[in-house]
């Protein structure tokens, strides 16, 4: 976590030490609320030296989407978890003059049906770290966002999406499913389905985009991840708004009471 020369890996191993050898530290691999931010604040500040610079790296969030309380669960951890672990560590950061790094996804640029909260939470998190770039540029702390396509991970392979929507689907309303109906849920199933063909499988592609960001002497303030991103979604995200629901519209399954 610090930008040294050839001790760099000798620091990040006392740091792990220290964290392992503190009692009182718990690094949970999920956001659970603001006294877990406090303690990382106060292990961070206990751990790395006052030379040292800090830099913040945010990782997706996990995806569920069901109704208000479905969005409420997407949105604590993938924007408002990022917010106050990012606003937590904010003092050290402005005091060292280091960075942060926030992934959001190519869905904080293009909106797709029925992706709900996740979408909501990368728009979030694209407005933020535009606002947070702006405010700390006077104090020499670069922002940068990571803005993947779809990539095949654990978390994102149709097995699960479609376990997710299956498990949805069985838990909602009668009229909903008679509005949508099945030949809906199977042509939604059918392309989560092939996901796995479609996802770039090299995640090096947006590690790589990381580690420019964090290295760079002038960092890019967006970084595009994949081609799909490149070639794609970033462009699509340009085109007045009519042609892309159009486009959306046409590719998009359609539900059996549709106009």
């Amino acid at each position: 976590m610090s930008e040294g020369g050839g001790s760099r890996g000798a620091e990040e191993k006392d740091i792990r030490k220290a964290g392992d050898s503190d009692p009182g530290c718990h690094q949970d691999r999920e956001y659970c609320g603001s006294h877990s931010v406090g303690e990382g604040a106060c292990w961070e500040q206990r751990t790395l030296g006052p030379g040292q610079q800090r830099w913040h790296l945010r990782p997706l969030g996990s995806q569920r989407v069901d109704e208000k309380t479905g969005l409420a669960s997407v949105l604590d951890v993938n924007l408002l978890g990022l917010i106050e672990v990012t606003l937590s560590m904010l003092p050290l950061v402005r005091k060292a003059r280091g960075r942060v790094v926030n992934v959001s996804s190519i869905l904080g640029r293009v909106s797709l049906g029925g992706s709900g909260g996740y979408c909501i939470s990368k728009y979030g998190i694209e407005a933020f770290s535009d606002s947070l770039r702006r405010e700390l540029r006077y104090f020499g702390v670069k922002v940068a966002i990571i803005e993947p396509g779809f990539f095949l991970t654990g978390m994102a392979s149709s097995a699960r999406l479609c376990s997710n929507i299956q498990m949805l689907w069985d838990q909602t309303s009668s009229e909903i499913r008679e509005i949508y109906g099945e030949k809906y849920l199977a042509s939604y199933l059918k392309n989560l389905n092939e996901l796995d063909q479609r996802c770039n499988k090299d995640l090096s592609v947006v590690t790589d985009c990381m580690e420019h960001a964090l290295t760079a002497c002038h960092p890019r303030t967006r970084y595009s991840a994949g081609w799909d991103a490149k070639l794609f979604f970033t462009p699509l995200s340009y085109l007045p708004t009519f042609l892309v629901d159009a486009l959306l519209y046409w590719t998009s399954p359609k539900p059996d009471k549709a106009l």
